[in-house]
């Protein structure tokens, strides 16, 4: 009898065993990372005997955890895709709607500004006009300023979501080191009992590890996990985790770089970090906030640079010749703040260098790092984008000295420079931020062209100038005015007088002189003028000396003997519009990119550009998703938990067990018709 209860209460026991994984199984099919599991069953030894071998029952000799490894492997990749994506998307989406946006965008203040400013040469000298085009240009320098704002917020919540993502990576990496150690010291590993809780844990933390960073996942002896970045830097080694974190970047301090903390030693790993939340982020920083800051940077410098280089040249409604419209974007302070010292140069650091723009036309968008080798007087300049050399060379004895690029020249002021010294050069850094306007008064827009020509009372020829064409009131060299603006409200070398003579290899000449008594030639004398062709009075060229004078006239037709022209201030000019025109102009003329943009195309570029970039973003994350839910399809048709069959199964192993139970109550029948029969 003792044989068949012994049966009975295995099957019991093994049963019950199977009813409890089951139900394990029911109670966790929506915990995540959960892996279904089964019972093993395995026939108990028999024992032999003249007629054979008699079983002796059932055993349970495992409870399997369900789980494939290249699966989960899998389902880690494509979380580590898909949170790269998200996180990408996420944030270009908002740097998308931001530029593109009528109300916030920029594209709108810029064509009513100029709208104003033609509506204004249409009636020079209405102040009502003049105080819209002030209000509009307000409305410029707001949108620019609010836009870098939006920018500098953006980048400071990508700072915080990375020290939120590397808060939580070490979080995760130390329960999976704890995880391992759990997992080795559980009782029974060694008989290959495995603690499938925790390998489900272990599991899932993993998974989520892999949602913020590409990482590489190894297994050991002792069913222990070695946690790798994808370039092989350890984060846990047994029961032994890393730790993640940020710290200001050495080259811009404006921006993060990752660390990585092992045994008491920091690394920079910025490099090195790719996939995931974190690496999303650093991707958006790296190919759209920056670049979009420095374009956005670089179109403010283009607006400011030429509305200023123009309206300097007119004359305002006090006959005052025009100054700044925006600020300078030459300051010295502004020079200075366009490079930035590497955190780790060597001591004195006192090299003292600046930025400054000598075209916008040329200017590109960009950084460039300054690096110095040798003495310390070696140096190379590098374009981050591309990571090429664009310029190399030596300082002179002593520094001081300008290192030459498109559009910009990076001025050596002095200071000591080391080998290994880096400097960071942003020609349009803060741009767009320190934009603001110089104009506060209508009566200070320089509306009308500061000089005019008019034609002799005795002349008989049919010889014709037009109204000139002003280049500058300042040396290109000394930045100082010329001769003929040095004072205030007139032509300080004027009125300049234009007259014919015969003789000279075209039959005529003619030459400029300044006023009487002294009547003394301007530039060239006895000039030959060709008659059916434009001849020019005055050079275009800074370099040509006496003969440049910051404007140029054109003369047409067949002048006769003794007629003159008349080049003078233009006194009382309020109601000239030709600067104005010439401002409004502006706003169509190719003013970007090597003179192949205009000022809204520039623009209109940079949000097409982000666009792309989040259309491309979107694309990759509808990709992910699909991967992601394949994968995790694939490990939940072998891990997932199927509540119609676990129900099945509970039937099944219930029949089993009451079946068992069944087997003891006949054996006790049998036992106690047995003790009947000898009472």
């Amino acid at each position: 009898m003792a044989g068949l209860i012994g049966i009975g209460l295995t099957g019991i026991l093994s049963q019950q065993s199977a009813l409890n994984t089951t139900a394990n199984n029911i109670t966790n099919a929506n915990t995540p990372g959960y892996s279904r599991q089964e019972v093993v069953f395995e026939t108990q030894q028999g024992q032999r005997t003249g007629a054979g071998t008699i079983g002796k029952g059932v055993s349970v000799v495992d409870i399997r955890r369900l789980a494939n490894e290249y699966l989960v492997q899998q389902v880690r990749e494509d979380s580590t895709l898909t949170g790269e994506q998200q996180t990408l998307n996420s944030e270009l989406n908002r740097l998308d709607n931001l530029l593109g946006g009528e109300s916030t965008g920029l594209n709108n203040a810029l064509n009513n500004f100029f709208a104003s400013l033609q509506n204004a040469a249409e009636d020079p000298a209405s102040l009502p006009q003049r105080q819209l085009v002030l209000s509009e240009a307000q409305q410029v320098v707001n949108r620019f300023q609010a836009l870098s704002q939006e920018f500098i917020q953006q980048r400071e919540s990508v700072k915080t979501q990375m020290q939120q993502g590397v808060k939580d990576a070490n979080t995760l990496l130390k329960s999976i080191a704890d995880l391992n150690l759990a997992i080795s010291e559980s009782p029974g590993l060694a008989q290959g009992r495995m603690p499938n809780e925790l390998l489900d844990q272990r599991d899932e933390k993993l998974r989520q590890l892999a949602e913020l960073v590409n990482i590489r996942v190894t297994e050991t002896e002792g069913s222990q996990v070695n946690v790798s970045l994808s370039n092989g830097l350890s984060l846990v080694v047994g029961n032994n985790a890393a730790q993640f974190g940020t710290r200001d970047n050495a080259e811009d301090p404006t921006r993060l770089e990752f660390t990585l903390t092992n045994g008491g030693r920091t690394l920079n790993i910025d490099e090195q970090i790719s996939g995931g939340k974190l690496g999303g982020l650093r991707r958006f920083d790296n190919e759209a906030l920056k670049p979009a800051f420095d374009e956005l940077g670089r179109i403010a410098i283009g607006v400011a640079a030429s509305m200023n280089d123009q309206h300097e040249i007119g004359m305002d409604l006090e006959g005052d010749l025009g100054g700044l419209f925006f600020n300078d974007v030459n300051d010295l302070a502004v020079q200075r703040s366009r490079v930035v010292a590497n955190a780790n140069n060597q001591l004195p650091r006192d090299g003292q260098l600046a930025v400054e723009i000598t075209d916008s036309t040329k200017l590109p968008a960009g950084s460039w790092t300054l690096q110095f080798s040798g003495d310390g007087r070696n140096f190379e300049l590098i374009d981050k984008a591309s990571g090429k050399i664009v310029n190399q060379g030596r300082l002179p004895d002593p520094v001081q000295s300008e290192i030459t690029m498109p559009g910009f020249n990076i001025r050596v002021e002095g200071g000591t420079f080391n080998a290994g010294d880096k400097y960071l050069i942003q020609p349009s850094r803060n741009a767009a931020e320190s934009i603001g306007l110089q104009v506060n008064r209508e009566e200070d827009l320089a509306f009308a062209s500061p000089v005019r020509a008019t034609t002799g009372d005795q002349n008989v020829g049919t010889g014709k100038i037009d109204q000139g064409t002003m280049l500058n009131v300042r040396s290109p060299f000394t930045g100082s005015l010329l001769p003929g603006f040095q004072t205030a409200g007139e032509l300080a070398n004027g009125p300049l007088t234009i007259s014919f003579a015969a003789g000279g290899p075209t039959g005529m000449t003619f030459t400029v002189t300044g006023p009487p008594p002294a009547s003394a030639t301007v530039g060239t004398a006895n000039q030959p003028y060709e008659a059916g062709k434009i001849n020019t009075v005055f050079s275009n060229d800074p370099a040509a000396g006496a003969d440049y004078q910051g404007f140029q006239f054109k003369l047409t037709g067949q002048p006769a003997t003794g007629d003159t022209f008349e080049i003078a201030y233009n006194s009382n000019g309020v109601s000239d519009n030709r600067n104005a025109e010439l401002l409004a102009a502006l706003g169509t003329a190719n003013t970007l990119n090597g003179k192949s943009q205009s000022f809204t195309e520039g623009y209109a570029g940079l949000v097409e550009d982000i666009g792309v970039k989040t259309r491309q973003s979107q694309f990759d994350l509808e990709a992910g998703k699909t991967l992601l839910e394949q994968s995790t399809g694939q490990r939940e048709s072998v891990s997932g938990v199927n509540l119609d069959e676990e129900a099945g199964r509970l039937i099944q192993y219930q029949a089993a067990y009451n079946a068992s139970a069944q087997v003891i109550s006949v054996a006790q029948d049998l036992f106690n018709t047995l003790l009947q029969t000898f009472r």
